[in-house]
């Protein structure tokens, strides 16, 4: 075991801690041990400098994670594979005839009025496993005791775990960034794009009922003295406000029956208790900061009761909104689209989902080798029904 005397030091330290000196560069080396992947079979004893060192404690990085993502995940079923939607549309109004009876006119009440009604059919899956092979004598002599052992399995299993929920988050991240893209598709036009390909799209040029362009709306209201860009936006209290009360508006228009918020132009209301608000966690935080920490009265100014994510489709090296804000994909269809700025979403419970979930373990035993394989199965349907509302909130 190496053992450093730092008597100098801590002395030093004492007088920068007491006020006695100015602040001097602390020389760290060696102080703080950043640890090795492989324990070195060299470190003896400080006595007879002959007897190895021992493992005194034994730590397991043993950490559950639960996750952060938008509650989306639907029920399951053992048998069929098919989700259906069924929906009516609504019929139009005829003439009431009680009120205009004509002498000697028939009144014909045996026509078949038949219901438009349609349905919508989800047929897919994907698929992934997570492998690991579990052994139990070749370790053992590795530990002290059937604690540190039955330790040691039980990190790996947690760490198995963890995998399966960091990738069955990003699919369920994958699954509303589809729609999201979808949506933006479906106005591309709006946005000057030729052949539905948003590559090359200025998303700065419109604002439309489903892709609400929150800084154009913003900026058509000022002069050009006081436009904001992208950047200073997400952090300046009257955008905040503004995007507060634009979004507001729509959680109350989103309950009223429309055709105007879905991509397939459906009648569609969404019930207070059936909407999904999932807001980008810089532009929440930046409310609670910049904004509600000043309101008098931030009952009145309040963003809709949402769920936050951290970031869309990746947090970047360095958490910028240039990366957590933006969408790069290729949608279920294949066309390229590139969305920045994505603030938050809105959308019915039954726009998207994921639905049929199927996990499960299988296990072999190598009997020659003596170790056991065990399989982590994962299945699962992830749909969008773009006949459901659903609504972007972005700064282009």
């Amino acid at each position: 075991m190496e053992v450093k005397q730092i008597h100098t030091l801590i002395n030093s330290v004492s007088k920068e801690v007491l006020g006695k000196t100015d602040i001097v560069q602390d020389d760290l080396t060696g102080i703080v041990d950043l640890g090795t992947e492989v324990f070195n079979q060299n470190a003896v004893d400080n006595y007879v400098k002959s007897l190895v060192n021992h493992i005194g404690k034994v730590i397991f990085v043993n950490r559950p994670y639960a996750g952060k993502v938008p509650s989306v995940l639907m029920d399951a079923w053992e048998f069929g594979s098919v989700l259906e939607k069924i929906s009516a549309d609504v019929p139009e109004a005829e003439e009431n005839d009680t009120w205009n009876l004509q002498d000697g006119h028939t009144y014909d009440q045996d026509v078949f009025h038949k219901p438009a009604v349609t349905a919508k059919f989800f047929n897919s899956k994907v698929t992934f496993e997570v492998p690991v092979s579990i052994t139990e004598r070749q370790v053992k002599e590795s530990f002290s005791n059937a604690a540190q052992l039955n330790g040691f399995i039980s990190m790996i299993y947690a760490a198995v775990e963890k995998s399966m929920t960091i990738k069955a988050d990003a699919l369920i991240m994958r699954t509303i960034n589809n729609m999201i893209t979808e949506t933006v598709l479906a106005d591309a036009k709006a946005f000057g794009a030729t052949a539905g390909d948003m590559a090359e799209a200025n998303l700065a040029s419109a604002s439309t009922a489903r892709c609400v362009n929150l800084l154009k709306l913003y900026n058509d209201k000022k002069d050009s003295s006081t436009k904001l860009t992208a950047a200073k936006a997400i952090t300046d209290p009257d955008f905040i406000r503004f995007a507060s009360y634009v979004m507001g508006t729509y959680a109350d228009r989103l309950q009223s029956i429309s055709t105007v918020f879905n991509v397939g132009g459906k009648e569609r209301f969404t019930p207070k208790d059936m909407l999904h608000v999932v807001l980008l966690s810089d532009f929440a935080k930046a409310a609670q900061t910049y904004l509600y920490s000043d309101t008098f009265n931030r009952g009145d100014v309040l963003l809709p009761k949402a769920e936050t994510v951290p970031f869309w489709q990746g947090s970047g090296k360095n958490y910028e909104f240039d990366s957590t804000g933006n969408i790069n994909i290729k949608e279920s269809g294949g066309k390229a689209v590139k969305i920045s700025g994505v603030l938050g979403v809105m959308f019915d419970r039954d726009a998207l989902g994921v639905c049929n979930l199927d996990r499960r373990v299988t296990t072999n035993y190598n009997a020659k080798a003596e170790f056991f394989n065990n399989y982590y199965k994962f299945d699962a349907g992830y749909f969008n029904d773009t006949n459901e509302n659903f609504v972007v909130f972005f700064i282009a």
